[in-house]
């Protein structure tokens, strides 16, 4: 006997989320807001993507950066010192500081450069033969500061009064720590001893991507501790993946007041590298869309021949439009010079001088670079007898350890003190956490869109009636396959969304009539529904269930960094969220039937109970009852990026009981836990005045089904 289908054997539904995966390289266009309003509340849910996608929400605590400035090299019209200081304890950032040696009436304004993926970093040397050739080019005007255009636009910047911080990237020039992209390794993928790149990394939200950020975070913190420095004039610039870094800061943190990321910002490649790719980070948005939270403060731009090339009609005009929508069309700056490759040229630095003289208020005659005396090696590094650089457990693998627990324990000393105490202080837990995991998910029930149903299949009998149904949302192309089972007579107005990790079949013997837990609950008069999530049931076509989730890497996928889990999760929803909206949708198109259903309860008690404990977070309310089994599941076990189940974030913000947390004041039966509630979970519900609403159980099987009717039908 064949179980009723929505779709023919052979056939999927006809679901976007069954199309090849996104990746760094496919289109990634601006989302469009017409109004100021509309920008507001886009840009703050933005805001909050970028600081959960790198870890920085809430912010790891700012400890002492414990600066040590060292060794003046005095050119006359600047100076340079060594910089160095600590991001994280123990961990330091490491740098140039250029002060510039002309008078000034008051504070000076000041510059972050970080410098992108060039040979070296800050060391940077381009070679004599390359200088010849950009010179001929127009690319560059000087063998010296052709030859070194790191150095080149932080001289120049400093002689236009300016002091400038110009720091390495993790693994670059002095910074020597954690290499810049050591991958995923299975040394450092246990349990206790985990570094970047594994999946306990992922679950608390530790990436490299992530520590770089904070570097630039403090390294903001450290120019702003100097006393000659302007607050109210702070600029950030760097090219390729140190304009990554430029538009990283200006979405998270608003002390910048100018922001020019060179040859980066586009709809094309969103950036290769492992620093810069987070989980979630561009899920609904790409790199517009987070140079565009710099609105409206100044952001200049320029373009090249490379993946920016198409930013003049692809991008900018958006950009161009959101300025002028927030009345500041003449804040943003876009230059495009597609006759060179990516650079960060002469060409394009003359543009970021004037953009920061005008914006920055420098009130300088139009900037030309003049050639200069570049720094030497010993002149350039921090390191040296008296600071000697970091050795033994300061480096490598014992200190990449260090950090992230240092980093993991930081985080969940802070989320110690969120745990609820009474109604005030759950209400700060559901804003923070809440609005954590609301940005994991992605949605919730006001934002799943209308779900039309159409019924493919009906059978009727005495007592029951069998309908295979589709359910369609046409705004977000996804299709579910859905098995409505009504009784004949005595409809008590509630309906049971069923869950199960076979999906909707398991509702049916292999004679098609109702198990007996469907068959207990249709005489009790409850309506039943089943639904296949996604990869469930009709989503196989060969009725199988796939034991992995689809994953992907970038380039050939040969080296340990290629395979990083921020190239998939990066830029698609991980596959629990997608069942997630799986369970809202049905949730959502219940709530609005024609049908008049009055109550709707939700049962999870076979392998499910972590997706619906997830959905009843965003369901507003809607649901009236759920039975949920955990199997004492936790996302902290997992051990795959690849898990079905697999949730980066999940365990910075509290796993599973803090999900099942920011439920309270729902009623909920609570299973699979053994007899205790978990600590987080039980605070949460008694803080916030309905510890009554959750009821524990111990039993199984067939005596778990038995209470769970009792508990929905009293």
């Amino acid at each position: 006997v064949q179980p009723p289908r929505a779709f023919p054997k052979g056939s999927l539904p006809n679901d976007n989320r069954l199309q090849p995966l996104r990746t760094l390289n496919s289109y990634h266009p601006f989302k469009q807001v017409n109004s100021k309003e509309q920008w507001a509340k886009r840009a703050a849910e933005l805001r909050r993507r970028m600081k959960v996608a790198v870890g920085l929400y809430p912010q790891p605590t700012k400890t002492p950066l414990n600066p040590t400035i060292h060794s003046k090299v005095d050119r006359g019209e600047y100076t340079v010192e060594k910089v160095y200081f600590q991001s994280f304890p123990g961990h330091f950032v490491t740098g140039s500081l250029y002060r510039p040696k002309t008078p000034s009436k008051s504070k000076h304004p000041a510059i972050l450069t970080p410098h992108g993926h060039w040979g070296n970093g800050r060391f940077h040397d381009h070679g004599a033969s390359n200088v010849k050739k950009e010179i001929q080019s127009g690319a560059e005007q000087f063998p010296i500061g052709g030859r070194h255009p790191l150095q080149a636009r932080c001289v120049q910047l400093a002689r236009m009064g300016v002091i400038v911080f110009h720091y390495d990237m993790i693994g670059y020039a002095d910074s020597i720590q954690i290499k810049h992209r050591p991958g995923v390794r299975k040394h450092m993928n246990t349990d206790k001893d985990f570094g970047f790149f594994s999946p306990k990394a992922e679950l608390r939200s530790q990436t490299t991507m992530g520590l770089q950020t904070w570097n630039s975070v403090r390294a903001l913190d450290f120019i702003l501790s100097l006393p000659d420095v302007d607050p109210k004039r702070i600029g950030v610039t760097g090219a390729s993946g140190g304009g990554t870094q430029t538009f990283m800061l200006g979405a998270i943190d608003s002390r910048p007041a100018a922001l020019f990321p060179a040859v980066m910002v586009s709809t094309a490649m969103q950036g290769g590298c492992t620093c810069e790719n987070a989980q979630y980070l561009r899920i609904d948005a790409g790199n517009i869309d987070i140079a565009a939270l710099a609105a409206p403060r100044p952001l200049g731009l320029t373009a090249a021949n490379d993946w920016t090339k198409e930013m003049q009609t692809k991008g900018y005009p958006d950009l161009k439009k959101l300025y002028t929508t927030l009345g500041y069309p003449d804040h943003l700056t876009f230059a495009p010079f597609i006759h060179f490759g990516h650079n960060y040229n002469s060409v394009s630095r003359h543009v970021m001088y004037n953009f920061m003289n005008k914006h920055l208020k420098l009130n300088q005659p139009e900037p030309k670079e003049r050639d200069y005396k570049p720094l030497s090696r010993n002149e350039y590094s921090v390191w040296n007898e008296k600071h000697p650089k970091p050795t033994g457990n300061q480096v490598g693998d014992p200190h990449e350890r260090a950090l992230v627990k240092w980093w993991d324990n930081d985080n969940k000393k802070q989320l110690r003190k969120l745990t609820p105490k009474n109604k005030k202080s759950f209400a700060k837990f559901k804003t923070i956490v809440g609005s954590a995991f609301a940005t994991i998910i992605n949605r919730n029930i006001t934002q799943v869109g209308k779900i039309k149903h159409d019924v493919i299949t009906k059978t009727k009998t005495d007592d029951h009636i069998i309908m295979a149904c589709t359910l369609t949302n046409d705004s977000k192309k996804e299709q579910l396959p859905t098995l409505f089972i009504h009784p004949a007579n005595n409809w008590n107005k509630q309906v049971v969304i069923y869950l199960h990790k076979e999906g909707k079949s398991a509702l049916l013997d292999k004679n098609n009539n109702p198990t007996p837990p469907i068959a207990a609950l249709l005489k009790q008069g409850f309506s039943v529904v089943g639904v296949d999530l996604l990869y469930q049931g009709e989503f196989n076509k060969d009725g199988k269930a796939p034991k992995y989730a689809r994953t992907i890497h970038t380039r050939r996928g040969d080296q340990d960094w290629h395979r990083y889990a921020g190239y998939t999760f990066g830029y698609n929803q991980p596959l629990f969220t997608q069942r997630v909206h799986d369970v809202l949708s049905v949730i959502a198109f219940i709530a609005h039937d024609d049908h008049g259903a009055q109550q709707i309860n939700l049962f999870a008690l076979h392998g499910t109970g972590h997706i619906a404990a997830a959905a009843l977070t965003q369901a507003d309310g809607r649901v009236n009852k759920a039975v949920i089994n955990t199997h004492r599941f936790r996302f902290n076990k997992l051990k795959r990026f690849d898990d079905l189940d697999f949730l980066p974030g999940a365990v910075k913000f509290g796993d599973l009981p803090a999900i099942l947390a920011l439920s309270a004041g729902q009623k909920i039966l609570l299973a699979g836990e053994g007899k205790s509630i978990p600590k987080l979970t039980a605070a949460a519900f008694k803080a916030s005045g309905h510890p009554d609403q959750l009821t524990l159980t111990t039993a199984k099987g067939d005596k778990l089904e038995s209470e769970a009717l009792q508990f929905i039908s009293r």
